[in-house]
């Protein structure tokens, strides 16, 4: 039996943090745990199809996690990077040499008027229960209304439509605004032929939630017995309150190696990381490379060796429209979009497709670790030569 020298903390059990777990197997001396709030893996990508029934949105974590990672589960509450210590909910800690900071991104708190009283997130797990039971109850030809247009909104509000349900997508000023002006029509099409009503343009910005409805900017009243609020992404203050540097929105400020500013001993991967304050867009597509990353720079510094800089890219963005159709944005590597995309069935095929995939991946770098790769470019250099200097 191998002997186990460093200790490894992985905190956040999303796509990000299972990628890295599983790739830190690659030296067989590193004792891995991963701390997680649930007992299960959360597919995010699919909450949309668990709050229609069409998937339960969850894997068992025996089927991405690799052999001999302990899985605690628990939350983080507090680390202490002058001890090397992390403090749980459970009231228990947890030591370590080393830490991986994964803790992914929730739905950002609106401070909308009602909203937090009257509308349904759908960012989280644990929102899914609630808001499905809401829809469930609602009568069939109660309206609902879908509250922001980014690829969260479009899919919910698609599926739902194609479920036969009442939808109204309150876009803001423009629908799917990462798309491309093609895509954008593409999509707003699809939303048409499934009887999905469409507000955009100037006063589209809803200014309060009722009970029954929610209020725009400039001064409609739509109608809602269910409203699902879907606008925007901030991340936990977990490293905020644990006196570490962060951005703007809470994620934990690194280098290009992804290393805090603050301790060489963390590590950030997923969502809540800001590598050099410039963090790529928040998905699973981000998330999976720089678990894979974030584990390589900690195994470099077991071993003594200088981590390697951030390098992956983008390809586009997958976006299901319901179950038979979708819309699949082709993107430059660095993240910026083309007027190409793909869309109808062969888009829904595709989308479903990455969705397996996604498992796939993680399923694989737990049998094999250092199987997984991922695709290199994205001008990222160029861009951190464009930012301005700090006064």
């Amino acid at each position: 039996m191998t002997a186990k020298f460093t200790r490894v903390l992985v905190v956040g059990g999303g796509y990000a943090g299972v990628l890295a777990a599983n790739h830190l197997r690659i030296d067989e001396r590193i004792d891995i745990t991963l701390v997680n709030p649930r007992a299960s893996f959360v597919e995010r990508i699919r909450l949309h199809q668990f709050v229609t029934g069409s998937d339960d949105a969850v894997v068992d974590y025996a089927e991405v996690l690799g052999d001999g990672i302990t899985l605690v589960v628990d939350s983080v509450t507090r680390i202490d990077a002058a001890d090397r210590r992390v403090e749980l909910a459970s009231g228990g800690t947890l030591d370590y040499d080393y830490l991986i900071y994964a803790v992914g991104s929730t739905g950002a708190t609106s401070t909308v008027p009602g909203a937090a009283q009257f509308a349904f997130p759908i960012s989280e797990y644990e929102h899914g229960a609630p808001l499905r039971a809401a829809v469930t109850a609602a009568p069939a030809d109660a309206p609902i209304c879908v509250v922001g247009a980014g690829p969260t909104g479009l899919e919910t509000a698609a599926e739902l439509a194609d479920e036969g349900r009442r939808v109204t997508l309150v876009c803001g000023s423009v629908l799917g605004p990462y798309l491309s002006t093609r895509a954008r029509r593409a999509a707003a099409k699809r939303m048409t032929t499934l009887g999905v009503d469409l507000i955009d343009g100037p006063g589209a910005t809803v200014t309060e939630v009722r009970p029954d409805a929610v209020v725009l900017a400039d001064g409609r009243r739509v109608a809602s017995a269910v409203t699902i609020w879907t606008v925007g992404f901030g991340v936990p203050d977990l490293a905020a309150r644990s006196g570490l540097t962060t951005d703007a929105i809470g994620r934990l400020v690194t280098d290009e190696t992804l290393t805090s500013v603050d301790d060489p001993r963390i590590v950030a991967a997923g969502d809540a990381s800001a590598p050099s304050d410039l963090p790529l867009r928040m998905s699973c597509q981000a998330a999976l490379p720089l678990g894979a990353q974030a584990a390589n720079t900690v195994l470099s510094r077991i071993a003594g060796t200088t981590p390697k800089p951030l390098n992956q890219a983008f390809t586009g963005q997958c976006i299901s429209l319901g179950r038979t159709a979708g819309l699949i944005q082709i993107a430059h590597l660095d993240d910026r979009v083309m007027p190409l995309y793909i869309g109808g069935r062969a888009a829904a095929g595709i989308k479903e497709a990455v969705c397996k995939g996604t498992i796939s991946f993680l399923s694989r770098e737990a049998r094999k670790p250092g199987s997984y790769f991922w695709l290199k470019g994205g001008k990222r250099q160029e861009k951190l030569a464009a930012q301005p200097v700090p006064s």
